[in-house]
Protein backbone atom coordinates (compact mmCIF):
# COMPACT_ATOMS: atom_id res chain seq x y z
CA UNK A 1 0.00 0.00 0.00
CA UNK A 2 2.86 2.45 0.83
CA UNK A 3 4.41 1.91 -1.87
CA UNK A 4 1.69 2.40 -4.06
CA UNK A 5 1.32 5.90 -3.00
CA UNK A 6 4.55 6.78 -3.41
CA UNK A 7 3.75 5.85 -7.06
CA UNK A 8 1.44 9.12 -7.01
CA UNK A 9 3.06 12.73 -6.81
CA UNK A 10 0.83 14.68 -3.28
CA UNK A 11 -0.95 16.68 -6.38
CA UNK A 12 -2.47 13.33 -7.62
CA UNK A 13 -3.88 12.33 -4.26
CA UNK A 14 -7.89 12.26 -3.94
CA UNK A 15 -7.99 14.46 -0.55
CA UNK A 16 -6.22 16.90 -3.46
CA UNK A 17 -9.07 16.47 -5.99
CA UNK A 18 -12.29 16.75 -2.88
CA UNK A 19 -10.73 19.61 -1.61
CA UNK A 20 -10.67 22.02 -5.13
CA UNK A 21 -14.41 20.51 -6.27
CA UNK A 22 -15.72 21.54 -2.84
CA UNK A 23 -14.20 25.10 -3.87
CA UNK A 24 -15.85 24.88 -7.54
CA UNK A 25 -19.28 24.00 -6.28
CA UNK A 26 -18.50 27.31 -4.16
CA UNK A 27 -17.20 28.89 -7.03
CA UNK A 28 -20.06 28.09 -9.03
CA UNK A 29 -22.34 29.51 -6.13
CA UNK A 30 -20.63 32.71 -5.89
CA UNK A 31 -20.66 33.89 -9.34
CA UNK A 32 -24.45 32.59 -10.28
CA UNK A 33 -26.13 34.45 -7.31
CA UNK A 34 -23.44 37.44 -7.00
CA UNK A 35 -21.36 37.76 -9.65
CA UNK A 36 -24.63 37.78 -13.40
CA UNK A 37 -26.26 34.69 -12.87
CA UNK A 38 -23.36 32.71 -15.09
CA UNK A 39 -22.00 29.53 -14.17
CA UNK A 40 -17.59 30.22 -14.16
CA UNK A 41 -17.09 26.79 -12.92
CA UNK A 42 -18.00 25.10 -16.24
CA UNK A 43 -19.62 25.79 -19.44
CA UNK A 44 -22.29 23.50 -19.96
CA UNK A 45 -24.81 25.59 -18.72
CA UNK A 46 -23.85 29.39 -20.44
CA UNK A 47 -23.66 27.44 -23.07
CA UNK A 48 -27.53 26.24 -22.79
CA UNK A 49 -28.03 30.16 -21.72
CA UNK A 50 -26.62 31.54 -24.44
CA UNK A 51 -28.88 29.35 -26.58
CA UNK A 52 -31.99 30.22 -25.07
CA UNK A 53 -31.03 34.08 -25.97
CA UNK A 54 -30.57 33.08 -29.61
CA UNK A 55 -33.56 31.69 -29.73
CA UNK A 56 -35.57 34.32 -28.55
CA UNK A 57 -33.47 37.07 -30.63
CA UNK A 58 -31.58 38.63 -28.18
CA UNK A 59 -28.38 38.59 -29.85
CA UNK A 60 -26.70 41.61 -27.02
CA UNK A 61 -28.13 39.17 -24.27
CA UNK A 62 -26.21 35.74 -26.60
CA UNK A 63 -23.18 37.84 -26.62
CA UNK A 64 -22.79 38.06 -22.93
CA UNK A 65 -22.08 34.94 -22.26
CA UNK A 66 -19.37 34.86 -24.78
CA UNK A 67 -17.40 36.68 -22.02
CA UNK A 68 -17.08 33.61 -19.70
CA UNK A 69 -16.95 31.08 -22.40
CA UNK A 70 -14.32 32.48 -24.32
CA UNK A 71 -12.63 32.84 -20.36
CA UNK A 72 -12.64 29.90 -19.72
CA UNK A 73 -10.87 28.80 -22.98
CA UNK A 74 -8.45 31.03 -23.14
CA UNK A 75 -7.96 29.69 -19.20
CA UNK A 76 -7.44 26.07 -20.82
CA UNK A 77 -4.93 27.66 -23.67
CA UNK A 78 -2.17 29.57 -21.13
CA UNK A 79 -2.28 26.24 -18.81
CA UNK A 80 -1.46 23.84 -21.19
CA UNK A 81 0.97 26.28 -22.56
CA UNK A 82 2.85 26.70 -19.55
CA UNK A 83 2.46 22.72 -18.75
CA UNK A 84 3.79 21.38 -21.60
CA UNK A 85 6.71 23.91 -21.29
CA UNK A 86 7.62 23.34 -17.61
CA UNK A 87 7.02 21.11 -14.66
CA UNK A 88 8.19 23.09 -12.20
CA UNK A 89 8.90 26.73 -11.32
CA UNK A 90 12.13 26.93 -9.50
CA UNK A 91 11.97 25.06 -6.22
CA UNK A 92 7.64 24.24 -6.90
CA UNK A 93 6.11 22.60 -9.47
CA UNK A 94 3.82 23.79 -11.85
CA UNK A 95 0.46 22.83 -9.25
CA UNK A 96 2.13 24.22 -6.34
CA UNK A 97 2.27 27.38 -8.23
CA UNK A 98 -1.22 27.22 -9.70
CA UNK A 99 -2.60 27.13 -6.18
CA UNK A 100 -0.36 29.99 -5.28
CA UNK A 101 -1.59 32.06 -8.32
CA UNK A 102 -5.10 30.91 -7.61
CA UNK A 103 -5.16 32.28 -3.48
CA UNK A 104 -4.15 35.63 -5.09
CA UNK A 105 -7.42 35.57 -7.11
CA UNK A 106 -9.22 34.81 -4.89
CA UNK A 107 -8.05 37.49 -2.51
CA UNK A 108 -8.81 40.61 -5.23
CA UNK A 109 -12.23 39.03 -5.92
CA UNK A 110 -12.61 39.95 -2.25
CA UNK A 111 -12.04 43.22 -2.50
CA UNK A 112 -14.34 43.65 -5.64
CA UNK A 113 -16.97 45.63 -4.80
CA UNK A 114 -20.89 44.39 -5.33
CA UNK A 115 -21.29 47.37 -7.45
CA UNK A 116 -18.62 46.66 -9.94
CA UNK A 117 -19.24 45.07 -13.51
CA UNK A 118 -20.08 41.36 -12.76
CA UNK A 119 -17.37 40.60 -15.96
CA UNK A 120 -14.19 41.23 -14.13
CA UNK A 121 -15.01 38.53 -11.81
CA UNK A 122 -16.40 36.33 -14.41
CA UNK A 123 -13.41 36.55 -16.26
CA UNK A 124 -11.12 35.86 -13.40
CA UNK A 125 -13.10 32.97 -11.94
CA UNK A 126 -13.47 31.22 -15.51
CA UNK A 127 -10.05 31.97 -16.18
CA UNK A 128 -8.47 30.27 -13.19
CA UNK A 129 -11.26 27.17 -12.74
CA UNK A 130 -10.05 26.11 -16.42
CA UNK A 131 -6.30 26.63 -15.16
CA UNK A 132 -7.53 24.69 -12.43
CA UNK A 133 -9.74 21.76 -14.33
CA UNK A 134 -6.91 21.38 -17.09
CA UNK A 135 -4.00 21.16 -14.45
CA UNK A 136 -5.14 18.77 -12.11
CA UNK A 137 -6.86 15.64 -14.45
CA UNK A 138 -6.22 12.25 -12.40
CA UNK A 139 -6.37 11.31 -9.05
CA UNK A 140 -3.94 8.00 -8.54
CA UNK A 141 -4.55 7.09 -12.11
CA UNK A 142 -8.81 7.88 -11.83
CA UNK A 143 -9.86 10.63 -14.49
CA UNK A 144 -11.54 13.17 -12.12
CA UNK A 145 -12.93 17.10 -12.96
CA UNK A 146 -12.42 19.62 -10.05
CA UNK A 147 -14.89 22.37 -11.22
CA UNK A 148 -18.28 20.42 -12.20
CA UNK A 149 -20.06 17.15 -11.72
CA UNK A 150 -21.46 15.52 -15.08
CA UNK A 151 -18.70 13.23 -15.34
CA UNK A 152 -19.37 12.45 -11.94
CA UNK A 153 -22.25 11.82 -11.82
CA UNK A 154 -21.79 9.16 -15.17
CA UNK A 155 -19.00 7.67 -13.08
CA UNK A 156 -20.83 6.42 -10.56
CA UNK A 157 -23.96 5.04 -12.66
CA UNK A 158 -20.84 2.84 -14.87
CA UNK A 159 -18.69 1.41 -11.62
CA UNK A 160 -22.34 0.93 -9.88
CA UNK A 161 -22.91 -1.66 -12.55
CA UNK A 162 -19.94 -2.86 -12.65
CA UNK A 163 -19.97 -3.59 -9.43
CA UNK A 164 -22.92 -5.26 -9.34
CA UNK A 165 -22.79 -7.40 -12.58
CA UNK A 166 -18.91 -8.51 -11.95
CA UNK A 167 -18.80 -8.51 -8.26
CA UNK A 168 -15.54 -6.35 -8.55
CA UNK A 169 -15.54 -4.39 -5.33
CA UNK A 170 -12.93 -2.25 -6.90
CA UNK A 171 -15.46 -0.29 -9.06
CA UNK A 172 -17.35 -0.29 -5.62
CA UNK A 173 -14.67 1.78 -4.35
CA UNK A 174 -14.48 3.93 -7.34
CA UNK A 175 -18.28 4.62 -7.59
CA UNK A 176 -17.81 5.59 -4.39
CA UNK A 177 -15.15 7.69 -4.64
CA UNK A 178 -17.18 9.97 -7.47
CA UNK A 179 -19.73 9.91 -5.34
CA UNK A 180 -17.76 11.65 -2.46
CA UNK A 181 -17.15 14.40 -4.81
CA UNK A 182 -20.45 15.15 -5.87
CA UNK A 183 -21.02 15.48 -2.15
CA UNK A 184 -17.99 17.96 -2.00
CA UNK A 185 -19.39 19.79 -4.51
CA UNK A 186 -22.82 20.21 -3.09
CA UNK A 187 -20.89 20.96 0.40
CA UNK A 188 -19.64 23.63 -1.21
CA UNK A 189 -22.34 25.19 -3.07
CA UNK A 190 -24.46 25.44 0.32
CA UNK A 191 -21.65 26.58 2.20
CA UNK A 192 -21.07 28.94 -0.61
CA UNK A 193 -24.90 30.13 -1.04
CA UNK A 194 -25.30 30.87 2.91
CA UNK A 195 -21.81 33.01 3.21
CA UNK A 196 -22.90 34.93 -0.46
CA UNK A 197 -26.11 35.44 1.79
CA UNK A 198 -24.69 36.36 4.69
CA UNK A 199 -21.31 38.28 3.21
CA UNK A 200 -21.65 39.26 0.02
CA UNK A 201 -18.82 39.62 -2.46
CA UNK A 202 -16.47 39.36 0.28
CA UNK A 203 -17.66 35.30 1.28
CA UNK A 204 -15.17 34.20 -1.45
CA UNK A 205 -12.77 34.79 1.29
CA UNK A 206 -13.72 32.15 2.69
CA UNK A 207 -12.07 30.29 0.05
CA UNK A 208 -8.92 30.90 1.34
CA UNK A 209 -9.09 28.46 3.98
CA UNK A 210 -9.02 25.03 2.00
CA UNK A 211 -6.67 26.75 -0.76
CA UNK A 212 -4.22 27.77 1.71
CA UNK A 213 -4.53 24.25 3.47
CA UNK A 214 -3.92 22.69 -0.27
CA UNK A 215 -1.08 25.26 -0.96
CA UNK A 216 0.86 24.31 2.37
CA UNK A 217 0.29 20.61 1.72
CA UNK A 218 1.87 20.86 -1.76
CA UNK A 219 4.91 23.31 -0.77
CA UNK A 220 5.93 20.99 1.77
CA UNK A 221 5.79 17.85 -0.59
CA UNK A 222 7.79 20.00 -3.31
CA UNK A 223 10.48 21.20 -0.54
CA UNK A 224 10.78 17.71 1.00
CA UNK A 225 9.85 14.28 -0.13
CA UNK A 226 9.27 15.37 -3.85
CA UNK A 227 11.88 17.95 -4.20
CA UNK A 228 13.75 15.45 -6.25
CA UNK A 229 10.49 14.78 -8.79
CA UNK A 230 10.13 18.02 -9.57
CA UNK A 231 10.71 16.93 -13.32
CA UNK A 232 7.62 14.39 -13.10
CA UNK A 233 4.82 14.76 -14.88
CA UNK A 234 1.33 13.73 -13.25
CA UNK A 235 -0.99 11.05 -14.97
CA UNK A 236 -2.91 11.97 -17.49
CA UNK A 237 -0.42 14.85 -19.21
Amino acid sequence: MESKKQEYLECEHHWVFALLIFVGGFYGVFTFLLRGGVFCNAQTSNFVLCAIEIGQGNWLGAAYFLIPMTAYMMGAFVSEAISVKLTHVYFLRWETVLIAIELIFIIILGFIPDSAPYQISQVATNFICSMQYNTFRQAEGIPMATTFCTNHVRQVGIHLHKFISQKDVTFLKRSLRHLRMLGMFVLGGVIGTVLCNWLGGRAIWFALIPMSYLFLKLLHADLTIEHDRLNTLPKGH
